[in-house]
Order: structure tokens, then C-alpha cells, then sequence
């Protein structure tokens, strides 16, 4: 299964220059790395990136995590993936730019 990490520009190339990343201000006060599904993306970008161009938009197998990946309750009781240590950039499997169309983010075909 995959999941999913939105990156700031900045963000993204921290990690690329470094290899890893604790993540966000936002993960580093709480804790792990926030990631979603599929499903759960396109409100994530909606509710914390709104309005931001510039985003990279990075896939990550989640067998790859092992036990450092939690499954746990958020938004409305859903299930989101929380990565308790850094994420490597080697964890990343494909990551593209997330552009900002007229009604929004637009997510590429490869999630679906």
C-alpha cells in the first residue's frame, strides 16, 4: 500500500540535501511524520496546504516502514499512517509535483 507526504519546495529540498527529514514544523511538535492515503490526500492538501504552489507531492511503500509506521485515529476517527522516525529519502518510491489547478490541488493518475 502506498501513502503519501506533501512537501513545502523547502521542505522537499532539505530532504534532498540532507537524505532525511524529521518532517514538517508540524510533525517535529508532534512527534512523527504525518502521512495519508490515497484517499485522504486530497483533504490534507485541501485543509493544510491550501492555496500553497510549489508542493512536491512523495509516495512511500508502507511495508517499507516496518513497525516505525502506526496506523492511528484522527480527522473524524479515521486511521492515518504516522512514521515514528525519519523519513529517508532512499523510503521514497516516486515523488512529482503537486500543482495547483482552479479548484484545487491536482493529485496525479499514478494514485489511483
Amino acid at each position: 500500500m502506498m501513502i503519501y507526504k506533501i512537501f513545502r519546495a523547502e521542505e522537499w529540498q532539505a530532504l534532498e540535501t540532507a537524505g532525511e527529514t524529521a518532517g514538517a514544523p508540524v510533525d517535529v511538535a508532534d512527534g512523527f511524520i504525518h502521512f495519508s492515503t490515497a484517499g485522504q490526500a486530497p483533504e490534507t492538501a485541501a485543509r493544510h496546504f491550501a492555496g500553497e504552489s510549489g508542493l512536491v507531492l512523495a509516495a512511500v511503500d508502507a511495508t517499507r516502514l516496518g513497525d516505525a509506521l502506526k496506523w492511528e485515529p484522527s480527522r473524524g476517527g479515521a486511521l492515518f499512517p504516522h512514521l515514528y522516525r525519519p523519513l529517508r529519502r532512499n523510503d521514497i518510491c516516486w515523488a512529482c509535483p503537486l500543482p495547483l489547478g482552479p479548484t484545487g490541488h491536482e493529485f496525479p493518475d499514478a494514485m489511483q
